[in-house]
Parts: C-alpha cells; structure tokens; sequence
C-alpha cells in the first residue's frame, strides 16, 4: 500500500510539473495558469499564500472582466478533470479564499459562470485510490455544497453576510447588528429562509472517519467555521425583527413567519454541536464561539393562537420576547 501511494504521488508531481511546462509554452495568461497549477497541485497541504496571491492579483478590480473570467474557467476546468480529492479540495479552498478575501468582481463572475455552468456541482466526484480517499472525497462532496449554498445566498440577498460591516452599536449595546435588524417583513421573509440553508450546510460541514484529522481538511473547515459567526448573527439578528414584526404580520406571512423561527431553534442546537466538535481543532484555538441561546419554545403557542385569528389586529406587549443574541 505504502508503494503504491508514493507511485501516485510521484505521478501526481509529474502531472503538475507537465502541466506547469505546458502553461509556460502555450497561454496567454501563462503566470496566472502556473498560479493556480501550483496552488491546487497534488502536495497534500493547503495552497501557499504566494501562489494563491497572484490569483488574487488576476481577479482584482483593476484587471479587466474578461481576466476575472479565465481565472474563473481555469479553475473550473481544474475540478471539472482531476479525479484526486487533494487537487479539488485545494480548487475549492482557493476559491472559498477568492470569495472571502477577494475583490467583489471575483464573486460576481463566479455567479454569472455558475448561471451557465454549475461549478461547484461534484455530487458524483470521488476519488477511488483508498479508503482515505474515500473519507476525504465525500468531505469534497459536502464543502463543495456549503459553497454553492453560499453563491446562492448571494443570489438571494445582493449582498455577502461575510464582508458586510456591522451597524455600530446604539448607546447601551455591547455589540453592533446586521443589516437584518432593519429589513422589512417581505425581505425577512425571502432572505431569512435562504441564510438558514446556508447554515443547514454549513452545520453539515463536519468530516466523518479518515478526513477528521486531515490537516487540508482541518484548514479548510476552519475558513467554514470562521463564517458560522456571521451567519448566526444575521440569523439572530432577523429573528429578532420577525418577532418585532409577527403581531403585525397578514396571516400569510406569519405562516412563513412561524416555520422560520421553529427552524431557528433547530438550528442553534445544531449550531451548537458543530462548534462543540471544533473546538477541539488547533486551527480554531484563538477563536472566540459566541454563546448559543434557542428562542423560547413557550413564544410558539402564543405565535400560533395569533395565526389561529389573524388577519384580526392583536395587541400585545412591546417587551423583547426573544433572548436569542451571543454573549
């Protein structure tokens, strides 16, 4: 066994080197082509910050669409025809890097390809070398999931919930809120549900068997779990205002409105097992979990009696119903 893996890593090194050769013959875009070869190669290590960089600096603003969309194409091609889960893992580690840290042209190509062409769909990828492999390929399969979700929220909500700057907080708030604080009861309504699925899988992040303690996989669930925060925030966040907003809702909307909030207090016992396992991380060691809270079970039998008699107006407490926010 130990033979064959170092003859498919030898064939790997030979793979990229070719392939380094040939973007250094054949493109027009031959320095970003080697970038992204030798951050996505076949070593079993996260993508080096130099190599990840240069494409970076080919999907920065100042560089015009059609570079932005190369890099894109490039990077598609690259998951498209590699059968080694290390080779997309890294694709999909620089591009989750390119959509955090990158310039927002890079995130609105991606969705325009991914409108023609589903990037990030390897629901049938696997990589058949081993057992190992086998762990760390359905791992692939799930994270290529959170990122599609990820795309699609963007889709949803115009904006990214990662780069988005919180509201400076009001006179006695230790803390500052999300833009869901002030969204209106239709907005609530069609983006609450969207970020919610993109916590659904995130929260199904978790690698099972061999891929628990690979340090790729490490590395890449820790980019996942430092986004966890601003999603549960934003949800926090909307939840808050949907139960401002419940009393007055059309019982339409305050149908929707009860399937939300159940759902968010499935997900914040789920949220909490997530971070309960990744604590254990050594990525994660410096990171600071918020303190997890469910909205109060009791608030739905008041929730559904108002569905029960709306449209008809009820008056009720202005007091805050909810204690739903991190400490």
């Amino acid at each position: 066994m130990a033979t064959l893996q170092s003859w498919r890593k030898a064939y790997g090194a030979l793979k990229d080197t070719t392939k380094v050769g040939l973007a250094n013959l054949n493109s027009d875009y031959k320095e970003l082509d080697v970038a992204i070869v030798k951050a996505t190669n076949h070593v079993e290590c996260p993508p080096k910050e130099r190599h990840f960089r240069k494409i970076l600096a080919a999907t920065s603003a100042v560089r015009p669409r059609a570079d932005v969309a190369y890099c894109i194409h490039a990077l598609a091609r690259r998951l498209a025809k590699t059968h080694n889960w290390t080779v997309a893992l890294k694709t999909l580690i620089v591009i989750h890097r390119a959509l955090r840290d990158g310039d927002p042209t890079f995130r609105e190509e991606l969705l325009n390809f991914s409108q023609r062409a589903r990037i990030l769909q390897l629901s049938n990828f696997k990589d058949d070398s081993g057992p190992i492999a086998w762990d760390c390929s359905a791992w692939v399969r799930t994270y290529a999931l959170f990122l599609e979700e990820r795309l699609e929220c963007f889709r949803v909500l115009k904006y990214d919930v990662e780069s988005e700057r919180l509201t400076k907080p009001a006179p006695g708030d230790d803390k500052g809120h999300s833009r869901f604080r002030d969204l209106e009861s239709e907005e609530l309504l069609e983006q609450l549900p969207a970020l919610q699925q993109l916590l659904y899988r995130l929260i199904g992040c978790l690698p099972e068997g061999a891929a628990v303690s690979n340090y790729v996989i490490q590395y890449a669930l820790a980019l996942v779990l430092k986004e966890s925060f601003k999603i549960y925030c934003a949800i926090n966040d909307g939840i808050i205002n949907l139960v401002d907003k419940f009393f007055e809702m059309p019982r339409h909307e305050a149908v929707k409105a009860l399937e939300v909030y159940k759902r968010a207090g499935q997900q914040a016992g789920s949220l909490s097992d997530f971070y309960e396992v990744c604590r254990g991380l050594e990525l994660a060691r410096n990171f600071q979990f918020p303190s997890l809270r469910e909205p109060p079970q009791s608030f739905l039998v008041t929730m559904e009696e108002y569905i029960r008699e709306a449209p008809r107006v009820v008056t009720v407490s202005r007091e805050p119903l909810v204690c739903f926010i991190p400490h």
